[in-house]
């Protein structure tokens, strides 16, 4: 099996940086309930059972 090296350029390095950064800060200032909640939300609509 032939192994194959995934190279990131800095911008993507950046990228991932930053997304991780924003996705801290929401788990932080509580905006995960809010969405999970929406979620499950428009989910049950989307079925049939909201």
């Amino acid at each position: 099996m032939k192994k194959t090296k995934v190279q990131l350029s800095g911008i993507s390095v950046f990228l991932i940086i930053i997304s991780l950064c924003l996705c801290a800060a929401g788990i932080i200032a509580g905006d995960m309930q809010d969405i999970f909640r929406k979620a499950v939300f428009i989910c049950m609509e989307c079925i049939g059972l909201g």
